[in-house]
């Protein structure tokens, strides 16, 4: 029975499958603006889910819980940035001058926020501090990255536009059906706590709606398999992978040496490795002038569909491993006994 471990769930499987379809089937013209709504209804569910779910305690401890938070803030905001400076010697002679371009772009975004706590519940993560870290570092990196980009970037067109539909996009879409879950907690509390399932079906639906409408098909539309030749889509897709493989160990690594709680460790590793590409490619057409988009644009499109296929693997394994009782917060405690 051992080698069945090895095979993909079922999960995975889908994930692989929706990549396959969007590949061969985009979703464009009418058909993209209805996926489009379904995705937003469903991200709205995911939040409004969440927001029903969670206690106000709980939320007040992940909101207050400040270390977890600026670890996750420095992962996205001087992690990556520091990675993507660092490894150029070896990352521009995997890739174009301009492929580089939008590899430091990727490294100043923000981490995501739907996929970054959809993955910490499925793994059985801290979602309240999940929750409270991937929009304050959504909402930050509305400022941040243009900062960032003007330090790390140097050729890139003028700035033109505000950033603002983006925070309000955050808003609407993410807070405001929180905030009713939570104002409707004590009508459905309960309900939801019996169906744990319906959760779990909105996390993981959310997610190959995001993979098939947001990432892959607009990547598949704006003709990610023609715009660059093989090798340097080799090259890149190496890059990608060395940079997630890089942020995945070094915020395992610091979480651990912190001695977080196993649950804060997933939530430290999932929205701390995440770049956002629904933020970021709206900010791209911001910052960039436009005929230098199509292309910088490509390494968010591909770095976006690694992290989901990867972290949906990481989210799934250890969401089914049993999770042992571990000691409070202080770490005074850690390696006592507990007293009968």
């Amino acid at each position: 029975m051992a080698p069945l471990k090895l095979l993909p769930d079922n999960f995975t499987l889908a994930l692989v499958s929706t990549v396959v379809i969007a590949s061969f089937l985009p979703c464009r013209g009418q058909v993209a603006v209805a996926f489009n709504w379904i995705t937003n209804v469903a991200i709205g569910l995911l939040f409004f889910l969440h927001g029903a779910k969670l206690s106000r305690e709980a939320i007040v401890a992940g909101a207050t819980h400040w270390r977890l938070h600026l670890v996750v803030l420095l992962s996205t905001s001087a992690l990556f940035p520091l990675l993507g400076i660092g490894l150029k010697p070896l990352l521009s002679s995997l890739v174009t001058p301009t492929l580089y371009t939008g590899i430091l772009f990727l490294c100043t975004l923000s981490s995501t926020v739907q996929s970054s706590i959809a993955f910490t519940s499925m793994a059985k993560g801290n979602v309240p501090a999940s929750v409270c870290s991937a929009l304050a570092s959504s909402l930050l990196g509305i400022f941040i990255t243009p900062a960032l980009v003007g330090l790390v970037v140097t050729s890139h067109g003028a700035t033109t536009g505000s950033p603002w539909h983006t925070v309000g996009n955050i808003v609407l879409k993410l807070l405001v059906p929180f905030i009713a879950g939570q104002l409707l907690r004590p009508a459905i509390g309960k309900w939801i706590d019996r169906n744990k399932s319906v959760l779990k079906f909105v996390d993981q639906g959310s997610i190959l709606l995001v993979v098939y409408v947001a990432a892959f098909s607009e990547a598949v539309n704006e003709g990610i398999w023609h715009s660059i030749s093989l090798l340097a889509f080799a090259g890149l897709f190496a890059v990608n992978i060395l940079l997630l493989a890089a942020a995945l160990f070094i915020t395992a690594f610091v979480a651990k040496r912190m001695s977080f709680s196993r649950a804060d460790r997933i939530t430290i590793i999932f929205c701390g490795s995440k770049e956002s590409l629904p933020s970021g490619i709206p900010m791209e057409k911001v910052i960039f002038a436009s005929h230098a988009v199509g292309a910088v644009v490509l390494p968010l499109m591909l770095f976006h569909q690694i992290q989901l296929m990867v972290c949906a693997v990481l989210a799934q394994r250890w969401g089914a491993r049993k999770t042992p009782a571990e000691p409070a917060q202080d770490n005074r405690n850690v390696g006592v006994p507990a007293r009968r």
